[in-house]
Protein backbone atom coordinates (compact mmCIF):
# COMPACT_ATOMS: atom_id res chain seq x y z
CA UNK A 1 0.00 0.00 0.00
CA UNK A 2 0.96 3.72 -0.34
CA UNK A 3 1.96 5.09 2.41
CA UNK A 4 -0.10 8.33 2.27
CA UNK A 5 -1.53 11.30 4.49
CA UNK A 6 -4.84 12.10 3.80
CA UNK A 7 -4.90 15.83 4.14
CA UNK A 8 -8.48 17.83 5.21
CA UNK A 9 -9.09 19.92 2.17
CA UNK A 10 -8.00 22.81 2.63
CA UNK A 11 -10.28 25.50 1.24
CA UNK A 12 -9.38 28.13 -1.55
CA UNK A 13 -9.74 31.63 -0.37
CA UNK A 14 -10.42 34.24 -3.05
CA UNK A 15 -8.06 36.79 -3.43
CA UNK A 16 -9.43 40.34 -3.68
CA UNK A 17 -12.62 40.20 -2.07
CA UNK A 18 -14.19 42.32 0.85
CA UNK A 19 -14.75 39.46 2.63
CA UNK A 20 -12.98 35.91 3.17
CA UNK A 21 -14.85 32.95 0.92
CA UNK A 22 -14.16 29.92 0.55
CA UNK A 23 -15.21 27.50 -2.52
CA UNK A 24 -17.28 24.51 -2.16
CA UNK A 25 -17.40 22.20 -5.66
CA UNK A 26 -19.16 19.07 -6.46
CA UNK A 27 -19.54 17.31 -9.38
CA UNK A 28 -21.44 15.37 -11.74
CA UNK A 29 -19.97 13.61 -13.89
CA UNK A 30 -20.78 11.97 -16.90
CA UNK A 31 -19.07 9.08 -18.51
CA UNK A 32 -20.04 7.16 -21.27
CA UNK A 33 -20.26 3.20 -20.62
CA UNK A 34 -17.65 1.61 -23.25
CA UNK A 35 -19.77 -0.99 -24.89
CA UNK A 36 -20.56 -1.99 -28.42
CA UNK A 37 -24.65 -1.34 -27.93
CA UNK A 38 -26.62 1.48 -26.18
CA UNK A 39 -28.82 0.65 -22.52
CA UNK A 40 -31.57 -0.40 -23.78
CA UNK A 41 -30.96 -1.46 -27.81
CA UNK A 42 -28.84 -3.49 -29.72
CA UNK A 43 -27.85 0.11 -32.17
CA UNK A 44 -24.30 0.80 -32.55
CA UNK A 45 -22.12 3.55 -30.60
CA UNK A 46 -19.67 3.99 -32.90
CA UNK A 47 -18.25 7.34 -32.85
CA UNK A 48 -18.62 9.64 -36.22
CA UNK A 49 -21.12 7.17 -37.93
CA UNK A 50 -23.24 9.10 -40.48
CA UNK A 51 -25.87 11.19 -39.01
CA UNK A 52 -28.84 9.45 -37.86
CA UNK A 53 -27.35 5.61 -39.04
CA UNK A 54 -27.31 3.87 -35.61
CA UNK A 55 -30.60 4.60 -34.59
CA UNK A 56 -33.24 1.68 -33.38
CA UNK A 57 -36.43 2.04 -33.39
CA UNK A 58 -36.65 2.31 -29.44
CA UNK A 59 -34.32 5.00 -29.84
CA UNK A 60 -36.21 7.12 -31.74
CA UNK A 61 -39.35 6.36 -29.88
CA UNK A 62 -41.36 4.48 -32.55
CA UNK A 63 -44.88 3.64 -31.60
CA UNK A 64 -44.51 -0.08 -29.20
CA UNK A 65 -41.31 0.09 -28.67
CA UNK A 66 -40.11 -1.33 -25.55
CA UNK A 67 -36.41 -1.23 -23.59
CA UNK A 68 -34.65 -3.91 -23.20
CA UNK A 69 -31.71 -4.25 -20.46
CA UNK A 70 -27.88 -4.37 -21.91
CA UNK A 71 -26.84 -6.59 -19.29
CA UNK A 72 -22.98 -5.69 -20.80
CA UNK A 73 -23.82 -1.89 -19.49
CA UNK A 74 -25.09 -3.26 -15.76
CA UNK A 75 -21.23 -5.28 -15.64
CA UNK A 76 -19.72 -2.32 -16.32
CA UNK A 77 -21.60 -0.44 -13.78
CA UNK A 78 -20.79 -2.44 -10.61
CA UNK A 79 -17.42 -2.85 -12.28
CA UNK A 80 -16.49 1.18 -11.43
CA UNK A 81 -18.54 0.73 -8.50
CA UNK A 82 -16.09 -2.15 -7.61
CA UNK A 83 -13.14 -0.05 -8.72
CA UNK A 84 -14.69 3.12 -6.62
CA UNK A 85 -15.12 0.63 -3.49
CA UNK A 86 -18.54 1.88 -3.60
CA UNK A 87 -21.79 0.23 -2.42
CA UNK A 88 -23.14 -1.95 -5.06
CA UNK A 89 -27.20 -1.98 -4.62
CA UNK A 90 -28.52 -5.63 -5.44
CA UNK A 91 -31.43 -3.94 -6.31
CA UNK A 92 -31.97 -0.82 -8.49
CA UNK A 93 -34.92 0.63 -10.42
CA UNK A 94 -35.05 3.25 -13.72
CA UNK A 95 -37.34 6.05 -13.34
CA UNK A 96 -38.62 8.73 -16.20
CA UNK A 97 -36.87 11.77 -16.29
CA UNK A 98 -39.45 14.27 -18.07
CA UNK A 99 -38.32 16.97 -20.32
CA UNK A 100 -39.28 18.33 -24.08
CA UNK A 101 -36.06 18.68 -26.17
CA UNK A 102 -36.04 18.00 -30.01
CA UNK A 103 -32.98 15.73 -29.65
CA UNK A 104 -34.56 13.52 -26.79
CA UNK A 105 -37.32 11.71 -28.87
CA UNK A 106 -39.53 9.77 -26.26
CA UNK A 107 -39.75 13.09 -24.15
CA UNK A 108 -38.51 11.50 -21.48
CA UNK A 109 -34.98 10.14 -20.33
CA UNK A 110 -34.97 7.00 -18.50
CA UNK A 111 -32.69 7.28 -15.32
CA UNK A 112 -32.48 5.86 -11.81
CA UNK A 113 -33.09 8.88 -9.11
CA UNK A 114 -34.60 6.40 -6.25
CA UNK A 115 -32.74 3.37 -6.15
CA UNK A 116 -29.21 3.64 -8.17
CA UNK A 117 -26.81 0.67 -8.86
CA UNK A 118 -24.09 1.69 -6.82
CA UNK A 119 -23.82 4.06 -3.83
CA UNK A 120 -21.13 5.75 -1.61
CA UNK A 121 -18.07 4.84 -2.46
CA UNK A 122 -14.21 7.33 -2.67
CA UNK A 123 -11.74 8.33 -4.88
CA UNK A 124 -8.30 9.00 -3.32
CA UNK A 125 -7.27 12.48 -4.99
CA UNK A 126 -3.61 12.72 -5.27
CA UNK A 127 -2.77 16.35 -4.24
CA UNK A 128 1.69 15.81 -4.28
CA UNK A 129 4.09 13.71 -3.32
CA UNK A 130 2.87 11.71 -0.53
CA UNK A 131 -0.63 13.68 -0.14
CA UNK A 132 -4.02 12.60 -1.21
CA UNK A 133 -7.38 13.89 0.02
CA UNK A 134 -10.50 11.79 0.03
CA UNK A 135 -13.43 12.93 -2.66
CA UNK A 136 -16.82 11.31 -1.39
CA UNK A 137 -18.55 9.50 -4.07
CA UNK A 138 -22.43 9.60 -3.74
CA UNK A 139 -23.96 7.28 -5.82
CA UNK A 140 -23.38 6.36 -9.78
CA UNK A 141 -26.49 5.73 -11.65
CA UNK A 142 -27.52 4.37 -15.43
CA UNK A 143 -29.32 6.65 -17.84
CA UNK A 144 -29.43 6.89 -21.41
CA UNK A 145 -28.00 10.09 -23.27
CA UNK A 146 -29.90 12.30 -25.32
CA UNK A 147 -29.09 13.32 -28.83
CA UNK A 148 -27.58 15.85 -30.06
CA UNK A 149 -28.82 19.19 -31.80
CA UNK A 150 -26.56 21.31 -34.51
CA UNK A 151 -26.86 25.05 -34.66
CA UNK A 152 -24.28 25.66 -37.14
CA UNK A 153 -24.54 24.00 -40.75
CA UNK A 154 -27.85 26.38 -41.87
CA UNK A 155 -28.45 29.99 -40.74
CA UNK A 156 -32.04 29.12 -40.80
CA UNK A 157 -32.69 25.85 -39.35
CA UNK A 158 -31.40 23.06 -36.95
CA UNK A 159 -30.69 19.57 -37.33
CA UNK A 160 -30.78 16.78 -34.92
CA UNK A 161 -28.19 13.70 -34.76
CA UNK A 162 -29.67 10.72 -33.14
CA UNK A 163 -26.79 8.83 -33.00
CA UNK A 164 -26.00 9.03 -29.39
CA UNK A 165 -29.87 8.75 -28.26
CA UNK A 166 -29.91 6.03 -25.91
CA UNK A 167 -26.11 5.36 -25.39
CA UNK A 168 -25.27 4.42 -21.67
CA UNK A 169 -24.20 6.97 -19.58
CA UNK A 170 -22.78 6.61 -15.86
CA UNK A 171 -23.95 9.43 -13.84
CA UNK A 172 -20.78 9.85 -11.13
CA UNK A 173 -22.02 11.78 -8.37
CA UNK A 174 -19.34 13.47 -6.15
CA UNK A 175 -20.25 14.80 -2.70
CA UNK A 176 -19.65 18.61 -2.14
CA UNK A 177 -15.99 17.84 -0.78
CA UNK A 178 -14.03 19.74 -3.44
CA UNK A 179 -12.63 22.87 -2.37
CA UNK A 180 -10.90 24.55 -5.11
CA UNK A 181 -10.28 24.57 -8.93
CA UNK A 182 -7.11 22.78 -8.92
CA UNK A 183 -8.68 20.07 -6.90
CA UNK A 184 -11.40 19.48 -9.37
CA UNK A 185 -9.11 18.88 -11.64
CA UNK A 186 -7.09 16.73 -10.29
CA UNK A 187 -10.46 14.84 -8.99
CA UNK A 188 -11.81 14.17 -12.60
CA UNK A 189 -8.18 13.56 -13.73
CA UNK A 190 -7.95 10.50 -11.22
CA UNK A 191 -11.54 9.15 -12.16
CA UNK A 192 -10.79 9.37 -15.94
CA UNK A 193 -7.65 7.37 -15.18
CA UNK A 194 -9.73 5.01 -12.87
CA UNK A 195 -12.62 4.33 -15.40
CA UNK A 196 -9.83 4.11 -17.59
CA UNK A 197 -8.33 0.86 -16.13
CA UNK A 198 -11.14 -0.54 -15.43
CA UNK A 199 -12.27 -0.35 -19.19
CA UNK A 200 -15.48 0.77 -18.51
CA UNK A 201 -15.12 4.43 -20.37
CA UNK A 202 -12.67 5.01 -22.72
CA UNK A 203 -12.49 8.71 -20.95
CA UNK A 204 -12.36 10.65 -24.23
CA UNK A 205 -13.32 14.06 -23.38
CA UNK A 206 -12.73 15.58 -26.88
CA UNK A 207 -15.56 13.27 -28.31
CA UNK A 208 -17.73 14.40 -25.23
CA UNK A 209 -17.42 10.71 -23.64
CA UNK A 210 -16.86 12.15 -20.83
CA UNK A 211 -17.78 15.28 -19.45
CA UNK A 212 -18.58 17.12 -16.09
CA UNK A 213 -20.89 19.01 -14.57
CA UNK A 214 -19.77 21.59 -11.63
CA UNK A 215 -21.74 22.80 -9.27
CA UNK A 216 -20.20 26.08 -7.05
CA UNK A 217 -20.74 27.54 -4.05
CA UNK A 218 -19.03 30.02 -1.90
CA UNK A 219 -19.43 30.08 1.67
CA UNK A 220 -18.31 32.10 4.52
CA UNK A 221 -14.71 30.33 6.52
CA UNK A 222 -16.74 28.65 9.05
CA UNK A 223 -20.11 27.42 7.34
CA UNK A 224 -18.63 24.30 5.73
CA UNK A 225 -17.20 22.79 8.99
CA UNK A 226 -21.07 23.76 10.09
CA UNK A 227 -22.20 21.52 7.14
CA UNK A 228 -20.28 18.47 7.83
CA UNK A 229 -21.58 18.85 11.72
CA UNK A 230 -25.09 19.16 10.10
CA UNK A 231 -25.30 17.99 6.73
CA UNK A 232 -27.24 21.31 6.21
CA UNK A 233 -26.60 22.14 3.00
CA UNK A 234 -27.53 25.72 3.87
CA UNK A 235 -24.36 26.62 4.96
CA UNK A 236 -22.53 26.22 1.61
CA UNK A 237 -24.08 29.10 -0.14
CA UNK A 238 -27.04 28.42 -3.21
CA UNK A 239 -24.80 26.91 -5.80
CA UNK A 240 -24.49 26.89 -9.73
CA UNK A 241 -24.51 24.33 -12.16
CA UNK A 242 -21.72 24.92 -14.93
CA UNK A 243 -22.80 22.20 -17.86
CA UNK A 244 -20.75 19.86 -20.34
CA UNK A 245 -17.03 20.73 -19.11
CA UNK A 246 -15.03 18.87 -21.47
CA UNK A 247 -11.40 20.33 -20.23
CA UNK A 248 -9.34 20.06 -17.16
CA UNK A 249 -8.04 23.89 -18.23
CA UNK A 250 -11.49 24.86 -19.07
CA UNK A 251 -12.91 23.40 -15.51
CA UNK A 252 -10.39 25.44 -13.49
CA UNK A 253 -10.97 28.49 -15.24
CA UNK A 254 -14.40 27.81 -15.19
CA UNK A 255 -14.47 27.74 -11.51
CA UNK A 256 -12.55 30.52 -10.96
CA UNK A 257 -14.97 33.10 -12.69
CA UNK A 258 -17.64 31.66 -11.56
CA UNK A 259 -16.83 31.92 -7.51
CA UNK A 260 -15.78 35.88 -7.84
CA UNK A 261 -19.32 35.94 -10.02
CA UNK A 262 -21.14 35.07 -6.97
CA UNK A 263 -18.57 37.11 -4.47
CA UNK A 264 -19.53 39.96 -6.28
CA UNK A 265 -23.48 39.50 -6.47
CA UNK A 266 -22.97 38.42 -2.41
CA UNK A 267 -21.31 41.49 -1.57
CA UNK A 268 -23.13 44.43 -3.40
CA UNK A 269 -26.04 43.05 -1.13
CA UNK A 270 -27.78 40.91 -4.03
CA UNK A 271 -28.79 37.39 -3.77
CA UNK A 272 -27.36 34.46 -6.00
CA UNK A 273 -29.53 32.34 -8.27
CA UNK A 274 -29.62 28.93 -8.17
CA UNK A 275 -29.36 27.69 -12.11
CA UNK A 276 -27.84 26.37 -14.95
CA UNK A 277 -24.19 27.95 -16.52
CA UNK A 278 -22.62 27.57 -19.60
CA UNK A 279 -18.72 28.09 -19.80
CA UNK A 280 -17.49 30.27 -22.33
CA UNK A 281 -14.15 29.47 -23.24
CA UNK A 282 -13.34 32.60 -25.76
CA UNK A 283 -14.55 35.15 -23.48
CA UNK A 284 -13.51 33.20 -19.91
CA UNK A 285 -16.35 33.75 -18.71
CA UNK A 286 -19.94 31.68 -17.77
CA UNK A 287 -23.43 33.08 -18.34
CA UNK A 288 -26.51 31.41 -17.37
CA UNK A 289 -28.49 28.83 -19.71
CA UNK A 290 -31.82 28.22 -17.87
CA UNK A 291 -32.84 28.67 -14.11
CA UNK A 292 -32.11 25.54 -11.94
CA UNK A 293 -34.32 22.73 -12.21
CA UNK A 294 -34.91 20.54 -9.34
CA UNK A 295 -36.38 17.14 -8.96
CA UNK A 296 -39.80 17.48 -8.87
CA UNK A 297 -39.55 19.96 -11.89
CA UNK A 298 -38.64 16.51 -14.11
CA UNK A 299 -41.74 14.83 -12.61
CA UNK A 300 -39.91 11.76 -12.04
CA UNK A 301 -41.85 8.23 -11.80
CA UNK A 302 -40.88 5.16 -12.03
CA UNK A 303 -40.64 3.46 -15.33
CA UNK A 304 -43.54 1.18 -16.26
CA UNK A 305 -41.48 -0.58 -18.91
CA UNK A 306 -39.00 -1.55 -17.12
CA UNK A 307 -39.04 -3.89 -13.66
CA UNK A 308 -36.89 -3.24 -11.07
CA UNK A 309 -33.37 -4.73 -12.04
CA UNK A 310 -32.11 -7.47 -9.68
CA UNK A 311 -28.55 -9.15 -9.74
CA UNK A 312 -26.75 -11.62 -7.49
CA UNK A 313 -24.37 -10.65 -5.23
CA UNK A 314 -22.08 -14.31 -6.39
CA UNK A 315 -22.26 -12.29 -10.09
CA UNK A 316 -20.83 -9.13 -8.48
CA UNK A 317 -18.02 -10.92 -6.43
CA UNK A 318 -17.41 -12.49 -9.80
CA UNK A 319 -16.79 -9.25 -11.48
CA UNK A 320 -14.65 -8.32 -8.09
CA UNK A 321 -12.70 -11.45 -8.39
CA UNK A 322 -11.62 -9.96 -12.26
CA UNK A 323 -11.08 -6.28 -11.48
CA UNK A 324 -7.37 -5.26 -13.03
CA UNK A 325 -4.83 -3.95 -11.07
CA UNK A 326 -5.79 -0.32 -10.41
CA UNK A 327 -3.69 2.79 -10.64
CA UNK A 328 -2.72 3.52 -6.71
CA UNK A 329 -2.22 -0.41 -6.53
CA UNK A 330 0.07 -0.36 -9.85
CA UNK A 331 2.19 2.58 -8.20
CA UNK A 332 2.63 1.03 -4.91
CA UNK A 333 3.78 -2.06 -6.75
CA UNK A 334 6.41 0.02 -9.17
CA UNK A 335 7.92 2.17 -6.20
CA UNK A 336 7.95 -1.16 -3.68
CA UNK A 337 9.38 -3.55 -6.81
CA UNK A 338 11.19 -1.61 -8.54
CA UNK A 339 12.38 1.27 -6.26
CA UNK A 340 11.17 4.62 -7.96
CA UNK A 341 10.34 7.33 -6.60
CA UNK A 342 6.31 8.46 -6.08
CA UNK A 343 7.11 10.67 -8.77
CA UNK A 344 8.39 8.39 -11.21
CA UNK A 345 5.88 5.46 -10.40
CA UNK A 346 3.04 8.38 -10.67
CA UNK A 347 3.98 9.52 -14.39
CA UNK A 348 4.53 5.68 -15.36
CA UNK A 349 1.62 4.52 -13.96
CA UNK A 350 -0.86 7.07 -15.64
CA UNK A 351 -2.21 5.07 -17.98
CA UNK A 352 -2.33 0.86 -19.06
CA UNK A 353 -0.68 1.49 -21.66
CA UNK A 354 2.65 3.37 -20.29
CA UNK A 355 2.59 1.29 -17.30
CA UNK A 356 2.89 -2.08 -19.61
CA UNK A 357 5.57 -0.60 -21.93
CA UNK A 358 7.46 0.17 -18.81
CA UNK A 359 7.43 -3.39 -17.33
CA UNK A 360 8.26 -4.70 -20.52
CA UNK A 361 11.67 -2.86 -20.54
CA UNK A 362 11.96 -3.78 -17.32
CA UNK A 363 11.60 -7.32 -18.64
CA UNK A 364 13.94 -7.11 -21.31
CA UNK A 365 16.46 -5.76 -19.09
CA UNK A 366 15.61 -6.18 -15.17
CA UNK A 367 16.78 -2.86 -13.89
CA UNK A 368 13.89 -0.84 -12.91
CA UNK A 369 15.11 1.97 -12.12
CA UNK A 370 17.09 2.42 -15.07
CA UNK A 371 14.15 1.23 -17.02
CA UNK A 372 12.37 4.42 -15.80
CA UNK A 373 14.29 6.95 -15.93
CA UNK A 374 14.72 5.58 -20.05
CA UNK A 375 11.27 5.49 -20.40
CA UNK A 376 10.53 8.99 -18.46
CA UNK A 377 13.15 11.14 -19.23
CA UNK A 378 14.60 9.71 -23.27
CA UNK A 379 11.21 8.32 -24.58
CA UNK A 380 8.55 10.00 -23.46
CA UNK A 381 10.48 13.51 -24.03
CA UNK A 382 11.03 12.43 -28.08
CA UNK A 383 7.60 11.15 -28.38
CA UNK A 384 6.57 14.56 -26.75
CA UNK A 385 8.42 16.14 -29.31
CA UNK A 386 7.12 14.32 -32.27
CA UNK A 387 3.57 14.59 -30.94
CA UNK A 388 3.18 10.81 -30.29
CA UNK A 389 1.60 8.65 -27.95
CA UNK A 390 3.17 5.72 -26.31
CA UNK A 391 1.11 3.33 -28.39
CA UNK A 392 3.05 4.90 -31.62
CA UNK A 393 6.33 4.59 -30.13
CA UNK A 394 8.68 3.32 -33.17
CA UNK A 395 11.02 1.98 -30.57
CA UNK A 396 9.51 -1.06 -28.86
CA UNK A 397 9.77 -2.35 -25.28
CA UNK A 398 12.84 -5.22 -26.34
CA UNK A 399 14.56 -2.63 -27.91
CA UNK A 400 14.94 -0.31 -25.47
CA UNK A 401 15.48 -3.26 -23.16
CA UNK A 402 18.24 -4.15 -25.50
CA UNK A 403 20.09 -0.50 -24.86
CA UNK A 404 19.57 -0.55 -21.47
CA UNK A 405 21.38 -4.07 -21.30
CA UNK A 406 24.46 -2.94 -23.40
CA UNK A 407 25.07 0.07 -20.61
CA UNK A 408 24.56 -2.72 -18.24
CA UNK A 409 27.46 -4.68 -19.43
CA UNK A 410 29.57 -1.72 -20.18
CA UNK A 411 29.54 -2.69 -23.51
CA UNK A 412 28.59 1.47 -24.39
CA UNK A 413 28.48 4.40 -21.93
CA UNK A 414 25.68 6.99 -21.07
CA UNK A 415 26.64 9.26 -24.36
CA UNK A 416 27.15 6.52 -26.76
CA UNK A 417 23.84 5.01 -25.63
CA UNK A 418 21.71 8.14 -26.50
CA UNK A 419 23.16 8.08 -29.69
CA UNK A 420 22.21 4.52 -30.20
CA UNK A 421 18.60 5.16 -28.98
CA UNK A 422 18.31 7.97 -31.61
CA UNK A 423 19.56 5.47 -34.36
CA UNK A 424 17.13 3.25 -33.15
CA UNK A 425 14.32 4.89 -32.75
CA UNK A 426 14.31 6.50 -36.11
CA UNK A 427 16.15 3.30 -37.97
CA UNK A 428 14.97 0.38 -36.10
CA UNK A 429 17.18 -2.65 -35.83
CA UNK A 430 18.54 -4.62 -33.59
CA UNK A 431 20.92 -2.67 -30.67
CA UNK A 432 23.39 -4.82 -30.26
CA UNK A 433 24.16 -5.74 -33.80
CA UNK A 434 24.39 -2.23 -34.65
CA UNK A 435 26.95 -1.81 -32.04
CA UNK A 436 28.85 -4.56 -33.12
CA UNK A 437 28.62 -3.52 -36.96
CA UNK A 438 29.20 0.76 -35.89
CA UNK A 439 31.93 -0.01 -33.88
CA UNK A 440 29.86 1.82 -31.38
CA UNK A 441 31.64 -0.40 -28.25
CA UNK A 442 32.83 1.48 -25.25
CA UNK A 443 36.49 1.30 -25.08
CA UNK A 444 37.65 -0.68 -22.01
CA UNK A 445 41.43 -1.23 -22.61
CA UNK A 446 43.28 0.77 -19.88
CA UNK A 447 46.56 0.79 -22.24
CA UNK A 448 44.86 2.66 -24.84
CA UNK A 449 42.83 5.25 -22.61
CA UNK A 450 46.04 6.00 -20.81
CA UNK A 451 47.85 6.27 -23.60
CA UNK A 452 45.18 8.70 -24.72
CA UNK A 453 45.61 10.36 -20.97
CA UNK A 454 49.48 10.66 -21.25
CA UNK A 455 49.39 12.52 -24.34
CA UNK A 456 46.72 15.02 -23.27
CA UNK A 457 49.07 15.60 -19.77
CA UNK A 458 52.29 16.00 -21.95
CA UNK A 459 50.19 18.75 -24.24
CA UNK A 460 48.80 20.71 -21.16
CA UNK A 461 51.63 21.19 -18.40
CA UNK A 462 49.77 24.68 -17.28
CA UNK A 463 46.71 22.94 -16.74
CA UNK A 464 47.88 20.04 -15.26
CA UNK A 465 49.28 22.63 -11.85
CA UNK A 466 45.90 24.01 -12.04
CA UNK A 467 44.01 21.14 -11.71
CA UNK A 468 46.75 19.90 -8.83
CA UNK A 469 45.47 23.55 -7.11
CA UNK A 470 41.86 22.61 -7.88
CA UNK A 471 41.10 19.41 -8.28
CA UNK A 472 37.51 19.86 -9.45
CA UNK A 473 39.71 20.89 -12.48
CA UNK A 474 39.89 17.57 -13.29
CA UNK A 475 37.14 16.85 -15.28
CA UNK A 476 38.81 18.82 -18.22
CA UNK A 477 40.82 16.06 -18.75
CA UNK A 478 38.02 13.32 -18.87
CA UNK A 479 36.59 15.86 -21.10
CA UNK A 480 39.37 15.61 -23.21
CA UNK A 481 39.99 12.25 -23.43
CA UNK A 482 36.43 11.51 -24.14
CA UNK A 483 36.82 13.30 -27.13
CA UNK A 484 40.03 12.33 -28.28
CA UNK A 485 38.31 8.73 -28.17
CA UNK A 486 35.38 9.97 -29.81
CA UNK A 487 33.21 9.07 -26.68
CA UNK A 488 33.81 5.36 -26.54
CA UNK A 489 36.05 5.34 -23.61
CA UNK A 490 34.39 4.38 -20.18
CA UNK A 491 33.99 7.00 -18.45
CA UNK A 492 34.92 5.44 -14.87
CA UNK A 493 38.24 3.94 -15.71
CA UNK A 494 39.44 7.51 -17.44
CA UNK A 495 38.43 9.48 -14.18
CA UNK A 496 40.45 6.85 -11.69
CA UNK A 497 42.88 7.28 -14.40
CA UNK A 498 43.20 10.96 -14.52
CA UNK A 499 42.71 10.83 -10.33
CA UNK A 500 46.09 8.49 -10.43
CA UNK A 501 47.81 10.52 -12.88
CA UNK A 502 47.57 13.92 -11.60
CA UNK A 503 48.34 12.28 -8.01
CA UNK A 504 44.57 13.93 -6.82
Amino acid sequence: MLDLTYETPKPKVIAGAKHDWELVIGMEVHAQVSSKAKLFSGASTQFGAEPNSNVAFVDAAMPGMLPVINEFCVEQAVRTGLGLKAEIHLKSAFDRKNYFYPDLPQGYQISQLYEPIVGEGEILVDMGPGVARKVRIERIHLEQDAGKSIHDMDPHMSFVDLNRTGVALMEIVSRPDIRGPEEAAAYVTKLRQILRYLGTCDGNMQNGNLRADVNVSVCRPGDYERYQETQDFGHLGTRCEIKNMNSMRFIQAAIEYEARRQIKILEEGGEVVQETRLYDPDKGETRSMRSKEEAHDYRYFPCPDLLPLEIEQAWVDDIAANLPELPDEKKARFMGDYGLTEYDASVLTADTTSAGYFEQVVAACDDGKLAANWVINELFGRLKTDEKDISESPLSPAQLGGIIELIKSDTISGKIAKDLFEIVYTEGGDPAQIVEERGMKQVTDTGAIEAALDQIIADNPAQVEKAKVNPKLAGWFVGQVMKATGGKANPKAVNDLVQAKLGL
